[in-house]
């Protein structure tokens, strides 16, 4: 029943609010940065929201936490409306997404506890530094979901395959009983993505999920994972939830590295993501988007092999590590490297 539930409630709203989103203002309209056509509802983050908070209303499921959840939830969602409606600073965004972590954090303790035995001396415990570091860890995450949602269904796609992999982990881990969080989540994930890629049966109502969908689905990633990786008896260790996520972590960290280094603000947008370098490169919107979740999903992958294989957590950190520099410095060559492949005979690789 909360399957379905958020599945139909989330169906059904991405339709209603259509009418409803352009009344309020809650639509993207094409600029410079947004190359879509048309003006386009951006209701997709709060559907979604309603749609999980209903389930588990009406089926009497609840998210561990509930309250709080939830009420993280909502600060989220409505600071990305607003943002959506009205283009808030990104201070003003900031400080906001600090207080939902600190309601993740200190109301909900749901915190970091231990690192694990990330550098081969032992398990890092954290104390008291854990609560600071959540704070940190929940608006990374916020934020990298955020930054990856530059065309359609990626920060959908990313997300579900962030949240099978979770589901799988559990399953794998003898945690069958709380694979419901994510699956919920999944359920009314699903019916966005189909009207968002307009797929056979859901064209016309073209959608977004909007800063509110992407800072949403952040969160909710970010809350799960940290309460599956702490405890007497976690279903994953804290370097496999870190892999789960490392693409959209490692385009972030990126990003924020290029902008600092020319002196700008690292939360100003451009045109230099992932997604926008595939395309400048040649790909179409669709096989850029099938190639990001495909590297997305082999990050996963690393991530669950490790796991299953109980791979060291320190030999995993530092693995992490090192294709995190490799992956700064690719992106912050990539023309370079893409003229020379063109020089050694790729000329269907364009360089714009």
């Amino acid at each position: 029943m909360p399957i379905f539930t958020a599945f139909f409630v989330a169906l059904l709203l991405l339709v209603v609010m259509t009418p409803v989103a352009h009344q309020w203002g809650l639509v993207d309209q094409p600029d410079y940065r947004k190359n879509h056509k048309g003006i386009v509802p951006l209701t997709g983050g709060l559907a979604m929201f309603v749609a999980i908070l209903v389930a588990s209303f009406v089926t009497d499921y609840w998210l561990k936490n509930d309250p709080q959840y939830f009420t993280a939830a909502a600060v989220v969602v409505t600071l990305g409306m607003l943002d959506d409606r009205f283009d808030l600073s990104a201070k003003g965004r900031l400080a906001f997404q600090f207080g939902v972590a600190a309601i993740m954090a200190w109301s909900a303790q749901n915190y970091l506890t231990s690192l694990g035995d990330l550098i081969g001396f032992g398990e890092i415990n954290l104390g008291l530094a854990g609560y600071f570091l959540t704070l940190v860890c929940v608006v990374g995450v916020i934020n990298a979901f955020n930054m990856i949602d530059g065309i359609d269904g990626l920060a959908g796609g990313m997300s579900l395959v962030v949240l099978l992999s979770v589901v799988f982990l559990l399953l794998v881990s003898q945690n069958g009983a709380a694979i419901m969080g994510p699956v919920l989540v999944i359920s009314a994930l699903v019916p966005f993505l189909a009207f968002n890629l307009s797929i056979k049966g859901f064209k016309g109502n073209k959608i977004f999920m909007g800063d509110s969908g992407s800072m949403f689905i952040g969160l909710t990633i970010v809350w799960l994972l940290v309460e599956y990786t702490q405890g007497t008896q976690p279903a994953m260790r804290p370097i496999t939830a870190v892999w789960l996520i490392g693409l959209p972590l490692m385009d972030m960290a990126a990003i924020m590295y290029r902008r600092a280094r020319k002196g700008q603000s690292v939360l100003k947008p451009d045109r230099q993501h992932l997604h926008n370098i595939f395309i400048r490169a040649g790909l179409s919107s669709n096989k850029s988007l099938v190639a990001i979740l495909l590297l997305g999903s082999m990050y996963a992958l690393v991530g669950i092999a490790g796991e299953m294989l109980n791979v060291p957590e320190y030999i995993m950190f530092w693995a992490f590590l090192l294709l995190l520099v490799i992956y700064s410095y690719v992106i912050q060559n990539i023309w370079i490297i893409l003229r020379r492949l063109r020089r050694f005979g790729k000329s269907d690789i364009q360089v714009s």
